[in-house]
């Protein structure tokens, strides 16, 4: 399952990131989304997902919530 398929409110791990762009990897790990790691959804949006890793909560659009496998 995708991160755009979570529900809101809800914890998950994330499992992998399915991207072949290391330049996208290196931004989400920087964000500290890296498998292992805990993800909130916090709201859905039109365009995207509000999510809360670790201290933080940031707007990602469609294409990378789909990128993050939990």
């Amino acid at each position: 399952m995708n991160l755009r398929e979570a529900q809101d409110g809800k914890e998950y791990v994330i499992n992998s990131i399915a991207t072949n762009d290391e330049e996208l990897n290196a931004f989400l790990f920087s964000l500290g989304c890296y498998s292992g790691e805990t993800i909130t959804v916090v709201r859905h949006l039109k365009g995207g997902l509000v999510v809360a890793i670790k201290d933080g909560r940031y707007n990602i659009d469609n294409q990378l919530a789909e990128a993050i496998i939990i």
